[in-house]
């Protein structure tokens, strides 16, 4: 038996204020992110001697992490579909799997991270290493938290249940989710494929 009184009215203003709310902030999000790709852009090939991007990054890693995040992004969406059905076993178990592969993605990332240390390729060797780690951190740091938002709502919504407050919460870590999927894709395109084809 479906219960819609359970979920928010999408003309209620509190859901409305908030969904609303949340988009500004991904628009300051986009703001952010496209400041961080035009510094990218003009530090590129400030490599100061160094090694360029097309020496320094394997595209068959870099495709995997891009597939990780795309199924993290797909199975999100498929949580997102039994909010209405009302499965919150169906739902907490999709959700688990999006943290699962988003977690192997950022660890893949930060094992990039860690070997392009380990062999001096450090943040303050050139422009361009520098715009490079900030770039690719910040967004790592969005996938952190975003982990870090879905245990602590699917632990609500298993105390709660699907009300209005934890399904508004869902829609947000949703759009939060699909936004840092969709800055990756732009950061893959940009600063991995066509650093690696670039002639540089």
């Amino acid at each position: 038996m479906s219960h819609p009184e359970k979920y928010p009215d999408p003309h209620n203003d509190i859901n409305a204020n908030t969904v609303f709310g949340f988009w500004i902030y991904l628009m300051t999000d986009f703001i952010l992110f496209a400041t961080l790709f035009a510094t990218y852009a003009v530090l590129e090939k400030g490599t100061f001697g160094g090694p360029t991007a097309k020496q320094l990054f394997h595209l068959p890693y870099v495709l995997v992490e891009t597939l990780l995040l795309l199924g993290s992004s797909f199975t999100c969406g498929l949580a997102t579909l039994h909010i209405e059905k009302n499965n919150i076993r169906k739902l907490s178990g999709w959700y688990g799997a999006t943290f699962a592969l988003g977690l192997a993605f950022l660890l893949m990332v930060g094992a990039e991270f860690v070997q392009l240390i380990n062999e001096g390729h450090t943040w303050d060797k050139s422009a361009f290493l520098s715009a490079y780690f900030t770039l690719i951190g910040t967004h790592a740091i969005h996938i952190f938290f975003g982990l870090l938002f879905i245990p602590v709502f699917i632990g609500d919504v298993l105390r709660r249940g699907l009300i209005p407050v934890t399904i508004r919460r869902l829609t947000c870590l949703k759009l939060f989710w699909f936004f840092s999927y969709i800055v990756w894709i732009f950061m893959f395109t940009f600063v991995y494929l066509m650093g690696v084809s670039s002639n540089g």
